[in-house]
């Protein structure tokens, strides 16, 4: 192993979460990438499949982590009195939180949790004024297949050790209750570096009505990320000028 994937360890030894259950967050966002035309991977895959991918190191498959692509990415950001004078739907900031733990892995406060994380989740929700029952659209950071269950969790959608279970019962899924990472997200769709650009542009997309896989009546979109190796997060809810 390497200290990447010391906290996924620990994280999965703690709650007693299966290599089987990890798996399924690559599968399912498998199914997403393959409404996204531009999306790197498309091919279905199933839990087998992961598991039997190359090892890449401990717990971590080769379908368990992101792809290395090319990309660029841009948004616009304006004042609301100028937003008024442009052309085509604009995406509201309603909330936004960033914060920082530790320079260091090794010094996080508990490996099975980020407190970066947490913390910049809730300033945004708290910003936002909004609660968990609001939201339609989550985009999470995902270089490699447990993040997703990290956020879920420190974000405040599943209780600790809960989002596997979450995940599993295919609530993130296309027709479940919360779609996650619906580009296909880091490890379907692409990842070219600084990956926050592509999952924010997934959130406008969506909160403008126009994504490959649009969410229907999707009016308040959670986008989450993470810099470092969970030294960093940055949360940043947007709406929808409905």
């Amino acid at each position: 192993p390497t200290i990447l994937t010391i906290p996924v360890m620990r994280y999965l030894e703690t709650y007693g979460i299966s290599r089987e259950q990890l798996a399924m967050v690559p599968v399912i966002q498998r199914e997403w990438a393959a409404k996204n035309p531009r999306a790197w991977f498309k091919e279905q895959i199933t839990v087998d499949d992961v598991l039997e991918s190359k090892m890449i190191a401990y717990p971590f498959t080769l379908f368990m982590c992101c792809p290395r692509t090319d990309g660029g990415g841009a948004l616009i950001l304006t004042t609301d009195d100028r937003a008024k004078d442009l052309a085509g739907k604009t995406v509201p900031i309603l909330g936004a939180g960033e914060s920082a733990e530790t320079a260091l892995l090794s010094k996080m406060e508990d490996f099975t949790t980020s407190r970066a994380f947490r913390t910049s989740g809730k300033l945004a929700f708290d910003q936002a004024g909004i609660s968990h029952d609001d939201v339609d659209h989550v985009m999470i950071y995902d270089a490699f297949a447990h993040l997703p269950l990290y956020g879920l969790e420190d974000l405040g959608f599943c209780k600790p050790g809960e989002a596997a279970d979450f995940v599993g019962d295919r609530h993130t899924a296309p027709g479940g209750k919360l779609p996650v990472n619906t580009s296909g997200g880091g490890l379907s769709y692409m990842h070219s570096g600084m990956y926050g650009m592509y999952a924010l542009q997934e959130g406008v997309r969506q909160m403008r009505g126009i994504a490959p896989a649009q969410i229907a009546d999707a009016n308040i979109s959670v986008v989450h990320g993470l810099g470092g190796m969970f030294s960093a997060s940055g949360t940043i809810i947007l709406g929808s000028n409905t």
